[in-house]
């Protein structure tokens, strides 16, 4: 008999679709590392990136020899067409697809070819027959045999909007011959897809890419947009927020791991909607979301994304009457700046130049970004009374701007002299100049607050799970409890390991401050996976006091805490008074309060009166386990 919260019992129906992913290994489980050698039968799909199967001798030199003709393959065709995007092997599984759509005679399909797919640019779908036609003549005696497929991104992009997400799919998985940057890209994202719906399939409405990747002009280095739709519809019990945070710390968890798999430099960008905000903002024309359903290519959809970019294509989703007015305003502004447009080019650009480096400081320190009016205040209480880190002379040039924009911006100031602007253009490189060497002091300061922060963060979990340990003691105990016993990714030690060398090295003065970046981040993901494996052992801990009752044929629920005894029959909640011995009336909300208030890890005492009290209550009873 069920007696959590509501929020407990949404928890546990998420927990219920959260599927162990099997683990993707690589070659000396090194996602990076993986080798696939053409001709092999297990190219990477989307069931996990397999091991390399044992091979003999003959046929290690049958690969080799097919290795080389595709790399002849390769040179010939990038040196006649430079312009070719992408060159890959589609997975063997993904052959049956790919042979339908193009009606590949049941001989040629009997020969079991390698295909391979060719992304060429849209500007050259005239030249593909002509480029076909030279390939085949090209590869007519290779073997094993080849049969090609040339494709553009508008091709690709075409798959997902009709649903076809596994033929996407297995260009994204085809082994790369030659990529300027699509292929990774794509492989990156339908990573992060697959294990992101293997976690919570239920919820996800969309799983969208869109950015550069979509518009073509993606290169190795791009970051690859992804927008993750959550149906918040069907949620009843838990917050909606609470829910979309939860959900997206996880998809936010997978970003490390897709990237690993992938082995690309392309770091991929998930925005997180809930699917009831979403829709509003396609009611308000929000131009982010317009843009995103008019560029958008879904990898995944329920008959959400699809729908709404028919209709956005149709004409027949259009901004509100509020957000026309809000972008008819702009118009007004425009024109007001034009009619100042002169003493503007001056004052403004000295003003702007000034203020706008003075915010990203305040912001840097650590505060949210101050309005223009807040600014000078700002810079004067923290960098020259509280830290003393700046000169009083910088904080009177930076007023001094300020006011004279001022008295411009309410019309009492109608023109400026020139030598005057040649003053305020000396004093604002003085203050840049000096703001320079206040943001490496800012830095400094920010990176020890960092790493000490990190530091503390992840070694704290670490004693509550471990006990109050020294450094070492506690990253040997971390290996031991969770990298041997294949609780945790072996990277997840290194990533430990780090945090504990970054404040070492930050003492010394040896450490760069990217390197303090991507010390937080990875610490980000290890926090995240202790929490979650402390709350794991928590809600194990609740359930210790737990235990069934069987009397005159009914069955009961017995709840032990720390401070209080409950009794449950149907739902409906008693107390049990060891004092009275007696059971009284109680509420779900005392139960829940009583959970709530006892210890991680309770030492639960059974009194002889409490079975006394049951037995007077119940008669004769049975503990059910």
């Amino acid at each position: 008999m069920e007696t959590k919260n509501d929020k407990e019992k949404e928890a546990d129906k998420i927990k219920s679709h959260e599927h162990e992913i099997p683990e993707m290994k690589t070659s000396e489980n090194n996602p990076s590392s993986y080798k696939f050698k053409p001709g092999m039968p297990n190219m990477p799909n989307m069931q996990g990136i397999p091991k390399t199967p044992e091979i003999s001798e003959e046929q290690r030199k049958e690969m080799e020899k097919t290795k080389q003709k595709l790399e002849d393959f390769r040179k010939q065709l990038i040196k006649k067409y430079p312009y070719v995007l992408a060159i890959g092997i589609l997975p063997p599984q993904a052959a049956e697809s790919f042979e339908e759509e193009e009606d590949v005679p049941e001989a040629e399909r009997k020969q079991k070819p390698m295909h391979l797919v060719i992304i060429a640019p849209e500007e050259k779908l005239k030249e593909i027959p002509k480029i076909k036609l030279e390939l085949i003549k090209q590869t007519k005696d290779m073997k094993p045999k080849i049969w090609l497929h040339i494709k553009t991104p508008v091709d690709v992009w075409n798959y997902g909007l009709d649903g076809k997400y596994d033929m996407v799919s297995a260009i994204a998985m085809s082994f790369p011959l030659h990529d300027k940057g699509i292929l990774g890209a794509l492989r990156v994202a339908e990573i992060h897809k697959t294990l992101v719906l293997r976690k919570f399939e239920r919820y996800v409405a969309s799983y969208v890419i869109a950015g550069s990747l979509v518009r073509g002009d993606v290169v190795k280095t791009s970051d690859v947009d992804v927008y993750v739709i959550i149906d918040d519809t069907d949620v009843k019990r838990m917050p909606r927020l609470e829910l979309r945070e939860k959900l997206r710390g996880i998809i936010f968890q997978y970003v490390l791991e897709a990237s690993e798999l992938a082995g690309v430099r392309n770091k991929l960008s998930p925005q997180v909607y809930l699917l009831t905000d979403f829709w509003e903002s396609v009611k308000d024309a929000h131009p982010v979301i317009f843009t995103f359903i008019r560029d958008g290519i879904p990898l995944f959809d329920k008959g959400t994304f699809t729908p709404w970019k028919l209709l956005l294509k149709m004409g027949r989703i259009k901004p509100s009457p509020e957000s026309i007015d809000m972008f008819m305003s702009m118009g007004d502004k425009l024109a007001e700046i034009i009619k100042r447009k002169l003493l503007d080019i001056v004052v403004g650009d000295i003003y702007w130049s000034i203020l706008t480096p003075s915010q990203a400081l305040i912001m840097l320190y650590g505060l949210p970004p101050p309005t223009p009016k807040e600014t000078v205040p700002l810079m004067r209480e923290i960098f020259l009374e509280k830290e003393k880190m700046l000169e009083k002379r910088y904080i009177d040039i930076l007023d001094k701007v300020v006011k004279i924009y001022k008295d411009y911006e309410h019309e009492k100031l109608k023109e400026i002299q020139g030598t005057e602007i040649d003053s305020l253009v000396k004093d604002v490189e003085d203050y840049m100049k000096r703001l320079k060497e206040l943001r490496k002091q800012i830095e400094k300061r920010a990176q020890e607050k960092t790493i000490a922060q990190i530091y503390k963060d992840v070694f704290q979990l670490l004693k509550g799970l471990f006990g109050d340990k020294a450094e070492q003691a506690l990253i040997n105990d971390f290996e031991k409890e969770f990298i041997k016993k294949g609780k945790l990714p072996s990277n997840y030690l290194e990533i430990l390991k780090d945090v504990a060398k970054a404040k070492e090295q930050f003492k010394k003065g040896k450490i760069a401050r990217h390197e303090v970046e991507d010390a937080r981040k990875n610490a980000y993901l290890l926090i995240n996976h202790l929490i979650e494996y402390n709350q794991r052992c928590e809600i194990v801990s609740l359930q210790r006091g737990r235990f069934r009752l069987k009397a005159k044929g009914k069955i009961y629920e017995l709840v032990l805490t720390d401070k209080e005894n409950f009794l449950i029959d149907k739902g409906k909640v008693s107390r049990i008074d060891l004092a009275k011995k007696k059971i009284a009336d109680s509420s779900a909300e005392e139960l829940t309060k009583a959970l709530g208030e006892q210890s991680k890890k309770p030492e639960i005492t059974i009194h002889e009166n409490l079975f006394n009290v049951l037995k007077k209550e119940l008669g004769e009873f049975e503990i059910v386990l």
